[in-house]
């Protein structure tokens, strides 16, 4: 690759993403003092107008009230713990916002959607470098950063790609890492409506969640899921095509993240807590996820043979979380099917249920677990 400054791989980086559809906007135009102003304050990281737009555009429907209550809903979410203001809002994002109004002198309710997850293009897709947020509190006072570069969806900033210069000795992938640490410090609120987070230094180049440390930030490693990409090509390069093209990033949004919840013990109170952590898919459960559920559906079909195959994973690789997110994928997919997970040691079924049972919310009902072959007979009956 040609490129070597810090702002030369920014460059690279829109110039990919502009090739896959996204549309550059110059972050101090649409600033709260620029010529097309898309908020009101620096504190505010949603881009009003094009949300406002979108919502219209995907819920014509939905009375004009109910719609603007819908974008009131996500502007309040607040928490004082970060991890669960970003799993409020991606239950809004995947899930549609639940909205309540009068039609014919009833009260009704229905769903109002921020992304059309079916169709690609009736979403607006932008990409914004520089992208200036403050915060203020008595202690630090104002702080002003500008994370590198964002990618907005209908004008909520659903990915941030935080990049360092290779050539610098003092400027690695891990400082990237770092800086994002600082950022979800200072400016909390752009983090609320984060689905993932990309760390490069123009050669390789990670991306992980909110919640993730820098050892699960991971390579993506193939554009098309048929083959791993050339070692000549950029890691960077790689991750842009293969994961932030528009179909791929909103499949992962939707049906690739989990928020997992563990018991923790405080060693020095001696008090039990639940740890949340968000999770994404790699890519290869990703790849392999959609080569299943594909190959489901050609088998469930009218003509289909009712056979399906297996997935070979080594140790280590996510066989569980691949298996949730396969069921929570064909659940939508197949409506609602019953699907059965049979283990052959006691010890793995307890944890595979375990895992199961902390995605409830991307599986969209409880899993319940047999404890014997009566019982589940009588779970098959319903």
């Amino acid at each position: 690759m040609k490129y070597f400054s810090e702002n030369d791989i920014e460059l690279f980086t829109i110039e990919l993403l502009e090739k896959l559809g996204y549309e550059y906007t110059d972050a101090v135009v649409i600033s709260p003092e620029g010529e097309k102003p898309e908020r009101n304050s620096f504190e505010d990281v949603l881009l009003i107008q094009k949300l406002k737009s979108a919502v219209d555009r995907i819920n014509p429907t939905v009375p004009a009230e109910a719609r603007a209550d819908a974008i009131k809903q996500i502007q309040r979410i607040s928490s004082p713990d970060l991890t669960a203001s970003n799993e409020t809002f991606h239950r809004m994002l995947t899930e549609g916002i639940n909205v309540r109004y009068q039609k014919d002198g009833n009260e009704r309710g229905d769903l109002v959607w921020l992304i059309d997850f079916q169709n690609p293009e009736n979403n607006e897709f932008t990409v914004v470098n520089q992208f200036t947020v403050t915060s203020t509190s008595s202690v630090t006072g104002t702080v002003i950063k500008r994370p590198d570069v964002i990618l907005f969806i209908n004008g909520i900033p659903l990915v941030v790609i935080e990049l360092k210069n290779a050539v610098d000795e003092d400027a690695t992938i891990k400082s990237a890492f770092n800086q994002i640490q600082t950022y979800k410090q200072t400016i909390p609120q752009l983090f609320t409506y984060n689905g993932f987070i990309i760390i490069s230094d123009g050669l390789e180049a990670k991306a992980g969640t909110i919640s993730s440390d820098y050892s699960r930030f991971m390579a993506w490693k193939s554009i098309d899921g048929k083959k791993e990409a050339s070692h000549l090509v950029s890691q960077l390069e790689v991750l842009i095509k293969g994961m932030l093209n528009k179909k791929t990033l909103l499949d992962l949004i939707r049906h690739f993240i989990v928020f997992e919840k563990s018991k923790k013990e405080d060693i020095e109170s001696n008090l039990t807590f639940i740890q949340t952590t968000k999770k994404l898919a790699g890519y290869h459960q990703y790849f392999a996820v959609n080569k299943a559920v594909e190959r489901t559906l050609q088998a469930a079909s009218q003509n289909g043979n009712r056979k399906g195959g297996v997935i070979w994973h080594t140790q280590g690789s996510g066989k569980s979380l691949t298996m949730v997110f396969y069921t929570g994928k064909v659940v939508l997919a197949l409506d609602n099917p019953t699907v059965v997970v049979i283990t052959d040691r006691n010890d793995l079924d307890d944890q595979l249920f375990d895992t199961f049972a902390d995605s409830k919310q991307l599986l969209r009902q409880e899993p319940v677990q047999a404890e014997n072959r009566e019982h589940l007979k009588e779970l098959l009956k319903v």
